[in-house]
């Protein structure tokens, strides 16, 4: 049915040129195509694939119904399944079927013979079967039509290919001989490009250099890799088997060191160990999935050299394991009364906070589980909030474990690292809860304010994990790579500050807040608690030492400065160590009496005053209050009045919020200036200096606003204010007075300077059921709706 073109006779040679295409014919063939996967066809050689494709299959029957001629291309991508026209190659090979026999299922062995390259121009039929328009490329060269360059590169690529055959050892001698005996040169290059073991995309790049010596060298340059590659793989090979021979003669030399040993007594029997570990991961009685992959482990122990350094990783991991209390837990007390008793008996005070602790074990008992929020103790420092997680462990019988979060930046701190290499270990969780013995101890988190992140990873982002009720019972730490319950763990968590923890974390916790303590809560601390600790401490006994009521008073009042207890306990173990000294140094038994006339001698200078009530009324002075990490303080506000143009300036390290504050306030008092009988001119011809002292220490916040105000208008009008008022609130520009938070630290604060009269915003009344019955008792609280009221209580009538 087709007609194999007749030879083109009128070939274009150009002298010295070795491009030996021929023009294409005028009439365009139609042939069957059959994409090839992993097989290349050079023209002039004789090659057998399988065809199992139904496509494929159709093609053939075609081309056997007729000329028994095809059209074949490789695949570019062998992964395709069904490959179309833009998966193949565009010039393939014309070749000529010899031979069909069909093998097992439907697929056929056929034999057939290149004729000539081909170019595919134009895809004829695709459904039943691939048929396209070729472009025959014939190609006639001869020996006289090489250059001498090209004589010599066929040369070296005969020699290259016998080298290649050698080294690969793939290939017999007589294929080579055969391969080579060929006067053709077009007929020899293809010829080795089919027998040589490549890629199917490096053969092509072979059949697509048609230019023939461009072929030639394409062609050198590839086998000249192979052999490279073969060079270097027997190198390689060779530096193995000089390995295995040195690894068969250590382990020689390490089976003659054990039978030494076991001669003199010394054999550690590594089955006997990991027969024990399989009696104790059966006692354990694990999940199917843990149990069989912690088998694995001890049986690769069981087959290492005991010297290896991997059989100290496995037995590290093994062990660890083995070592966790995976259904061992203790017994907790669900007594709610015998739990209050305790927390009664270790703290003073703290109401709302036994209060919540009580509530949150009773909701425990109820349910029989803790799946609820993280309680988050959040309190200044020395308050006590680690000893109140003491005290829960105690009141519910749980083991107690701390880890601190502070300056933790490593995310392996927490899920441990992963054994690839000699010193894993698993996180501090793991390790804790192994420590413990016991899977439902109570888990203290300190500091988790102050957890940090770096290039290591994001600790707070591993402890939610940990943390969630949702995702803790399948807890996978890095080193174990098996997950662990962690559901049954009460966690506990306590912070200076709420503002630095991580959101995501924050979220996951309830907050209980852990205020600071009065001035007769914390004598009441000193006598319970402190006292009689460190007199034990110090080796002193009760008859050694006494510390009068008035005495203890002196010393929260003028040696520390603190929300908490902690420096109070430092300056009364000091007492102690004073004490004992002339106890040591003296030979009778006497007690010594510590009271405010000697308490100096013991001590030293009072290193604070809160004796500003028996100051004088000033002008342009203010006391107000603010809040701290470490509880509430008095802030003294100045103003002065000074010839200028009318600027205004802020010093004492204000921050951002404060300086607006101070803006604010000025605003407010020019709007109200007429009506006080201020000059309008005052302003333009004078400068206002607001002056907070302590200028070393930053400070921040819209809570004394109202502060501010009383102080501009002292100053601008000349009228003292009084020094037995102080006063907090937030202002804006209608001069209303908002509300501001930690009233209960500010009011402790003035409480402990002397001050009796207090002014707060109206809509912080709520706040004051918060304060001690004591404080409320002593003081006067004046609630102020705006900047007027607060004008008429602050100022010297």
């Amino acid at each position: 049915m087709f007609q194999e073109p007749a030879e083109d006779t009128d070939s274009e040679a150009r002298e010295g040129s070795t491009d030996f295409r021929t023009k294409a014919t005028e009439v365009k063939e139609i042939l069957p195509c059959v994409p090839l996967r992993g097989v290349t066809i050079f023209p002039h050689t004789v090659v057998h694939f399988d065809i199992g494709r139904e496509k494929s299959i159709r093609a053939l029957e075609r081309a056997m119904a007729t000329d028994k001629l095809l059209f074949v291309s490789s695949q570019k991508d062998d992964r395709v399944v069904i490959p179309t026209v833009e998966d193949i190659y565009s010039l393939g090979t014309v070749v000529r079927v010899k031979q069909t026999l069909k093998i097992q299922g439907d697929a056929v062995r056929v034999l057939v013979e290149g004729i000539c390259r081909a170019t595919m121009d134009e895809c004829i039929t695709e459904e039943n079967y691939i048929s396209c328009t070729i472009d025959r490329i014939p190609e006639t060269v001869t020996e006289e039509d090489l250059s001498a360059e090209d004589k010599a590169m066929l040369r070296y690529l005969a020699e290259s290919f016998t080298e290649y055959a050698r080294a690969t050892s793939q290939i017999s001698e007589d294929l080579v001989a055969k391969t080579l005996d060929t006067d053709n040169p077009a007929d020899l290059v293809d010829s080795i490009a089919n027998e040589i073991f490549v890629s199917t995309g490096k053969k092509q790049k072979v059949l697509e250099a048609l230019v023939f010596s461009d072929r030639i060298r394409v062609l050198t340059e590839l086998i000249a890799e192979e052999n490279e590659i073969a060079s270097l793989e027997k190198t390689v090979a060779q530096k193995v088997k000089e390995n295995i021979d040195s690894g068969q003669r250590d382990y020689y030399l390490r089976e003659k060191i054990k039978a030494i040993q076991s001669e003199l007594g010394m054999d550690e029997d590594a089955a006997a160990e990991t027969a024990e570990w399989l009696e104790k991961l059966d006692a354990l009685g694990l999940e199917e999935k843990t149990d069989k992959k912690i088998r694995k482990e001890i049986s690769k122990y069981g087959k290492m050299a005991p010297s290896s350094a991997e059989s100290a990783v496995v037995r590290n991991y093994v062990e660890t394991i083995l070592d966790l209390p995976w259904h061992t837990s203790s017994g907790t007390n669900s007594d709610i009364r015998s739990a209050e008793k305790i927390l009664d008996a270790d703290h003073y005070g703290m109401r709302k906070v036994k209060e919540r602790i009580l509530e949150y074990l009773a909701v425990t008992q109820l349910t029989n589980g803790i799946r609820g929020p993280i309680l988050c103790l959040v309190g200044p420092p020395g308050v006590g909030k680690t000893s109140i997680a003491k005290s829960i462990a105690r009141a519910t019988g749980r083991e107690f474990v701390r880890m601190s979060l502070g300056g933790v930046r490593d995310e392996a701190e927490i899920r441990g690292h992963r054994r690839t290499y000699i010193g894993s270990i698993p996180g501090r969780v793991i390790t804790a809860i192994r420590e413990s013995g016991v899977n439902n101890p109570l888990f203290l988190f300190d500091e988790v304010d102050k957890i940090g992140a770096d290039f290591r990873g994001d600790p707070a982002s591993a402890l939610l994990e940990v943390l969630d009720p949702e995702q803790n019972s399948t807890f996978t730490d890095h080193f174990l790579e098996i997950p662990f319950d962690l559901s049954k763990v009460m966690f506990i968590t306590t912070a200076n500050s709420m503002e630095t923890i991580p959101g995501p974390l924050l979220d996951r916790m309830e907050i209980i807040q852990v205020p600071g303590y009065t001035e007769e809560e914390k004598v009441e601390i000193a006598k319970r608690y402190l006292i009689p600790k460190e007199v034990k401490e110090n080796g002193l006994k009760e008859s050694d030492i006494r510390i009068s009521e008035p005495a203890i008073h002196d010393l929260v009042n003028y040696y520390t400065r603190e929300s908490g207890v902690r420096n109070l306990e430092r300056e009364i173990a000091g007492l102690c160590r004073k004490v004992a000294r002339k106890v040591v140094a003296e030979d009778r038994a006497r007690t010594h009496t510590v009271s405010p006339r000697n308490l100096e001698k013991y001590l030293g200078k009072h290193r604070y005053s809160y004796d500003v009530v028996e100051g004088v009324n000033k002008v342009g002075e203010t006391t107000g209050l603010a809040w701290t990490q470490v509880g509430g303080v008095t802030l003294a506000i100045e103003c002065a009045v000074l010839p200028g143009t009318g600027k205004l300036e802020l010093t004492g390290q204000l921050g951002d919020v404060m300086q607006e504050s101070a803006r604010i306030a000025l605003s407010y008092i020019r709007s109200i200036a007429e009506e006080s009988g201020v000059d309008k001119a005052f302003f333009k011809e004078n400068d206002l200096h607001i002056h907070i002292p302590e200028g070393a220490v930053p400070k921040d916040g819209p809570s004394a606003g109202v502060t501010m105000c009383t102080t501009l208008y002292s100053a601008i009008t000349n009228t003292p204010v009084r020094c037995d008022v102080a006063m907090t609130g937030e202002v804006n520009l209608r001069g209303e007075v908002m509300p501001i938070g930690g009233v209960r630290e500010k009011v402790l604060a003035a409480h402990r300077a002397g001050i009796r009269k207090v002014l707060l915003p109206v809509k912080n009344e709520p706040d004051l059921d918060e304060l001690p019955k004591s404080v409320r008792k002593e003081m006067n609280f004046v609630l102020v709706k705006d900047v007027k009221q607060a004008l008429e209580e602050a100022l010297v009538k």
